[in-house]
């Protein structure tokens, strides 16, 4: 098999290489004269600093017969006249159980000094999502030992969900729990348009030693070229689908889409698109459901994959999160007002959904989120006059049991950074606060 699969690799070879020649850099943008190339392929281009030193860049558009090209890397020390060449190839990043326990960059080149060459293979980092008619429906419940999310938005094995939160309400935490606690054989994150402050932090603080033992961390962050960012996003999904073809169940989680987009926009604006939906380019658009739709099952495995969403001023009607939001398979809302009061996680839970929840778990498990959803928006249509005292004891049963209830729903919602909780733990301890349905 791997004999005739490199006899019919010969014939696509050849023996001379295409150049070119930077003509003018404006911006983020490298305009060439040459080489032949076509888009999304890899070019080198050589620098007159000493030693010889080549920046790698991707071809992202023409423009009256020149090459548009972007770095991976600063502008630094190119100049006119700097040699281009084609390497008629897209970039292909090194992938292999080697990588598990390790910390790579966008292009997947690690940061911790290890040899990735080791057991790897090149795979590339741009690949089509599997085929509809093939993609097998999700039938099983993934434990992610957060009880809030396990027994009210129970998420399958091969579902895609959204994080919708302004910053600094725990994303990162939650993020840290779903891969220490879940049953997922091996977890990708991205760590995309992060402060470089935040991802030691994030790894040694939230992630520890122990979440690492079965996680990739892919980071690029937000001093990067925007190339290098959406890279990012492209090579984290690139990981997971070769695990997924492994026959794993992978956790994938990307923080965040919202950046992803805005390099994206970056690149849109350089290369001559129109800005359209609030400074949004139309490629931002068509973007994000070629990287969403990658993740979720196949005949092999599943991606189960996490996207957080910034949202500005806590608007969930931004375009970005409105798009995500039309692609995934669900959303957690975090709500900063659960925040400030020491509720975390601060899942929002009459705005969060799981749209595949009724088909994955038993009914009398669907009665009992149900039963909790409805308790919690009774409470709250009448706090304001709970709170002042206006309220009567008897004058509403179903008022009454809701406040009867608050502070044990409030207790079931809450969980520790560390508090670990099995699936049927999580379902036991719902029933349990709802009592009889």
């Amino acid at each position: 098999m791997e004999v005739n699969h490199i006899l019919n690799e010969i014939p696509k070879l050849t023996s001379f290489k295409w150049y070119g020649k930077v003509t003018q850099v404006v911006g983020l943008l490298i305009e060439a004269r040459g080489p032949q190339a076509s888009i999304g392929k890899l070019c080198y281009i050589s620098t007159e600093k000493k030693p010889s030193k080549k920046i790698m860049a991707e071809v992202v558009g023409f423009k009256d017969g020149k090459v548009l090209l972007m770095p991976f890397d600063t502008l630094q020390d190119i100049a006119p006249g700097s040699l281009v060449e084609s390497t008629r190839n897209p970039l292909r990043i090194n992938v292999g159980t080697d990588l598990i326990g390790k910390v790579v960059d966008g292009i997947g080149r690690p940061l911790q000094g290890m040899d990735s060459g080791k057991g790897s293979i090149p795979y590339p980092t741009d690949n089509a999502p599997p085929n509809p008619m093939e993609r097998p429906r999700i039938s099983s419940p993934l434990n992610l030992g957060i009880r809030a999310v396990d027994s009210l938005f129970t998420v399958g094995k091969g579902q895609r969900m959204g994080i919708f939160a302004g910053s600094g309400v725990g994303k990162s935490t939650m993020m840290a729990m779903i891969a220490k606690n879940s049953d997922a054989d091996v977890n990708v994150i991205a760590l995309i348009g992060e402060r470089g402050r935040e991802v030691k932090e994030f790894i040694e603080r939230d992630l520890g030693e122990e979440g690492l033992k079965k996680t990739i961390v892919v980071v690029a962050t937000s001093d990067q070229p925007a190339l290098m960012r959406i890279k990012g996003a492209m090579t984290a999904t690139a990981i997971a689908e070769y695990f997924r073809d492994l026959g794993m169940n992978v956790t994938l989680m990307m923080d965040s889409v919202t950046r992803v987009a805005m390099a994206q926009r970056e690149i849109g604006l350089a290369v001559g698109e129109p800005p359209t939906t609030k400074g949004y380019t139309p490629s931002v658009f068509a973007i994000l459901p070629r990287l969403l739709e990658r993740s979720g099952t196949n005949k092999f495995g599943s991606i189960t994959a996490f996207y957080t969403v910034l949202v500005d001023g806590d608007d969930l009607s931004e375009p970005v999160a409105d798009a995500v939001r039309g692609i995934l398979d669900g959303h957690l809302v975090l709500d900063r007002k659960l925040a400030n009061k020491g509720q975390f996680p601060a899942v929002n839970v009459l705005k969060s959904v799981s749209r595949v929840m009724k088909d994955i778990v038993a009914k009398d498990h669907i009665q009992a989120a149900d039963k909790i959803r409805n308790l919690i928006s009774i409470y709250e249509e009448s706090e304001d006059l709970i709170t002042i005292g206006a309220y009567k004891n008897g004058s509403n049963k179903d008022v009454d049991e809701a406040i009867r209830l608050q502070p044990q729903i409030i207790s079931f919602l809450k969980q520790g950074n560390e508090e670990e909780v099995s699936f049927q733990e999580s379902i036991d301890q719902l029933k349990k606060t709802v009592g009889k349905v």
